[in-house]
């Protein structure tokens, strides 16, 4: 139905700033929910962010909550992930996913994944 290509990450001292991004192609982008999602080496994939078809709602995890902005530009066919005042626990690998359903907050709600990108965060 849809791929997804994320970039943007890499090595960042604590206390900077990222912004990833993710492209979409195949289908109609603008109909899909987006959202983040990141995985630590050794433990399991969590949410991070959450984005409805039309920018009109946003859902993020507690662990980010006023650090990081999900965002959507539905002419560029992109999702954006700016993450401010990074932690070295925000060390992972950050996947953007996408549903054709409503607003979920786990995996399992989401149907098509990126590839992942990986950010690294020193101390």
């Amino acid at each position: 139905q849809v791929q997804l290509v994320e970039s943007g990450g890499g090595l960042v001292q604590a206390g900077g700033s990222l912004r990833l991004s993710c492209a979409a192609s195949g289908r109609t982008f603008s109909s899909y929910v987006l959202g983040w999602f990141r995985q630590a080496l050794g433990k399991e994939r969590e949410f991070v962010a959450t984005i409805t078809w039309n920018g009109g709602f946003t859902y993020y995890a507690d662990s980010v909550k006023g650090r990081f902005t999900i965002s959507r530009d539905n002419a560029k066919n992109t999702v954006y992930l700016q993450m401010n005042s990074l932690k070295p626990e925000d060390t992972a690998v950050y996947y953007c996913a996408a549903t054709e359903g409503t607003v979920a907050l786990t995996k399992d709600g989401y149907h098509y994944w990126g590839q992942g990108t990986q950010v690294t965060v020193s101390s």
